[in-house]
C-alpha cells in the first residue's frame, strides 16, 4: 500500500509492475478513483488541502486490466471497464460491487461514460460496438451500435446528455443518438491515426480529439467540421481534457509528459509537465480548475498545481 505525499519531500513507489490506465476526480474533488493493470479499482481520499490523498483497500472483481473508469454524477457509484470484456458497477460508500459483471461485449472494453442523469452507461470495445446499459439492472438497452471499422478507444457524452461521441482505431470520430440507436450525420474525418481520446468543451459545442497521429483537433458538434488548424503534439495523444472555464487544454502523451495549451490560440503554455517515466495514459481536471491529475504506465499518479505547473503529490 502507498499514499500520496509531498512530491518535494518524498518519492513513493506504488505496487511494482502496476500500470495505471485511468483516473478521475469525484464531482466535489474530495476523491480520486483509479483503474490499473492489476485488475483493481482504488479510491483515494483527499486531505483538507486536497493536495494529498490516502489510498483505501482495492475493489476487486475484474479478471484483467481496467482500461477506463467513471464516477456517477451523484458521486455514489463507479463504473469500470476491463480487458476481461466486462463492466462492473461499484458502490463508493459501501466499497462493494453492485450485482454481477455486465456482460455482452466480445472484446476488451476500452472506454466508458455515465449519462448526465446517471441512469445509463455507454461503453466502447475492441469488438467495434458501442453499447448502452441500464444502471439499475446492469443489462444492455437495445441493439449494439455499429459503424466503426476497428476498435473503439474513447467515448463521451455531450454535456446536455443528448448525444454520444466515439473515437476509433479506424481514425474516425462518430456522433450517436444512443437513445434512438442511430448514428448522427457522417463520420468526422481528418485524423490519420487511431483516435485515442475524446472530450467535450464544458458548453458542449466543441469536440476535442487526440490521436496517434500526434495531433489534437477541435470539431463543431453541429456542423461536424474541424475548427481551425490541427494542434501539433509531437507525440501520440493518449488523453485530453479541458479546464472548467474552457480556457486551457490538457493532454497526456506517450512521450511521458503532460502538455498545457491555450484553447483559443492553439499555442503551448509554459513547459511540459515532466516527472512520469512512461506514457501518460489519462489526464483529468479537478472540478475547481486549480489542479489536474495524470496517470501513467509507470505506475504513478501525479497531481499538478495548474498555476505553478508543480507536482503537488505523487502516488
Amino acid at each position: 500500500m502507498a499514499s500520496i505525499v509531498s512530491y518535494r519531500s518524498t518519492s513513493i513507489q506504488t505496487d511494482r509492475g502496476c500500470e495505471v490506465f485511468s483516473v478521475a476526480f469525484s464531482s466535489d474533488g474530495k476523491k480520486l478513483i483509479s483503474g490499473s493493470s492489476d485488475a483493481t479499482v482504488y479510491i483515494w481520499n483527499a486531505d483538507e488541502t486536497r493536495s494529498s490523498f490516502q489510498r483505501e483497500q482495492p475493489l476487486i472483481g475484474h479478471e484483467s486490466s481496467i482500461f477506463s473508469i467513471a464516477i456517477s454524477p451523484d458521486g455514489k457509484h463507479i463504473i469500470s471497464a476491463s480487458k476481461d470484456d466486462t463492466l462492473r458497477l461499484w458502490d463508493i460508500e459501501k466499497r462493494t460491487q453492485v450485482g454481477g459483471p455486465w456482460e455482452g461485449h466480445t472484446g476488451a472494453v476500452n472506454c466508458v461514460a455515465f449519462s448526465i442523469d446517471g441512469m445509463h452507461v455507454v461503453s466502447g470495445s475492441d469488438d467495434r460496438t458501442i453499447r448502452l446499459w441500464d444502471v439499475k439492472t446492469g443489462k444492455q438497452i437495445g441493439e449494439s451500435l455499429t459503424g466503426h471499422q476497428a476498435g473503439i478507444q474513447s467515448i463521451a457524452y455531450v454535456p446536455d446528455g443528448t448525444l454520444v461521441v466515439s473515437g476509433s482505431d479506424d481514425h474516425t470520430i462518430r456522433i450517436w443518438d444512443v437513445e434512438r440507436g442511430l448514428q448522427v450525420g457522417v463520420p468526422l474525418e481528418g485524423h490519420t491515426g487511431d483516435v485515442l481520446s475524446i472530450a467535450f468543451s464544458p458548453n458542449g459545442k466543441r469536440i476535442l480529439s487526440g490521436s496517434r497521429d500526434m495531433t489534437i483537433r477541435i470539431w463543431d458538434v453541429d456542423t461536424h467540421r474541424q475548427i481551425g488548424p490541427r494542434i501539433p503534439a509531437r507525440a501520440s495523444v493518449m488523453s485530453i481534457c479541458s479546464s472548467p472555464d474552457e480556457k486551457l487544454l490538457f493532454f497526456g502523451t506517450d512521450d511521458n509528459t503532460v502538455w498545457i495549451w491555450d484553447a483559443e490560440t492553439g499555442k503551448q503554455m509554459g513547459e511540459r509537465l515532466r516527472g512520469h517515466i512512461r506514457a501518460v495514459e489519462c489526464v483529468a481536471c479537478a472540478p475547481d480548475g486549480k489542479s489536474i491529475v495524470s496517470a501513467s504506465l509507470d505506475g504513478t499518479i501525479r497531481i499538478w498545481n495548474i498555476e505553478t505547473h508543480v507536482a503537488w503529490s505523487k502516488l
